[in-house]
């Protein structure tokens, strides 16, 4: 259980200082942190809990990050399905604890606000049509688990691998703000679209299918270039060997 337990616990910290700096900071009078500061906000949980229960779990705290290590041969099939629900679990409860602490505030209507829900077409930030959040969120996707596949597949980097998970999903964030408030997990997503508890839920299907798609492609295309680095440092070894 303490791989569970670590991995709902650091889904926790991503949405609730994620989400958490959308719905209580970004817009604040006169010192709103905006996009950018939201953007560093989701960097910055991945990569402080990274560093505090990755040991445990690996870190996900991302179905999309757990189906992207198993596409990559890091991860083994039959632990997918709990590692999901407690990182469910986790970011459900994060939103929760945001939702009774951002009530406070006279006038708060989690329904008209968005709740730092993700969305498309009307419900997108700038107002994209499907097939751009259908693609970016894909995209997107992809690549981060092809940077943490790749940084985690290398004992040596592992000091440093949390500041490039971190930064990696700092510059996603910065990328799609505008286009879907950006995704790129399920579990963040489900968290907020269950407390606005309208438009987001109908849109939810596309938060979970595009992250895990992109997290399978990504998965499987860093499983090819890590075979491929590997026969080819067999090849230079058997020509220094030959010399030899």
């Amino acid at each position: 259980m303490r791989p569970m337990l670590a991995e709902g616990i650091g889904t926790f910290w991503l949405v609730f200082g994620g989400c958490g700096s959308a719905v209580l900071a970004a817009a604040f009078p006169q010192l709103g942190i905006g996009f950018a500061g939201v953007a560093l906000a989701f960097g910055l949980s991945v990569l402080t809990m990274a560093y505090a229960v990755g040991h445990i779990s690996g870190g996900h705290f991302n179905p999309a990050v757990t189906l992207g290590q198993w596409a990559g041969g890091l991860f083994p099939a039959n632990r997918i399905a709990p590692y999901v629900v407690a990182q469910v679990v986790g970011g459900v409860v994060a939103a929760g604890v945001l939702f009774v602490i951002a009530s406070g505030l006279p006038g708060f209507d989690a329904a008209a606000s968005g709740f730092a829900s993700n969305g498309y077409g009307a419900h997108s930030p700038g107002k994209f049509a499907l097939a751009a959040c259908l693609l970016i969120e894909l995209v997107l996707t992809a690549v981060f688990v092809v940077i943490i596949n790749g940084v985690v597949s290398r004992p040596s980097l592992a000091a440093v691998a949390p500041i490039a998970i971190g930064l990696a999903l700092t510059l996603i964030h910065l990328i799609s703000i505008p286009v879907t408030n950006t995704s790129v997990n399920p579990a963040r997503s489900t968290a907020a679209a269950i407390f606005q508890g309208g438009w987001a839920i109908e849109q939810l299907w596309m938060f979970w299918l595009m992250p895990l798609l992109g997290g399978v492609i990504g998965g499987a295309v860093s499983r090819g270039l890590r075979t491929a680095e590997s026969a080819n440092r067999r090849g230079r070894g058997g020509l220094m060997s030959n010399a030899r």
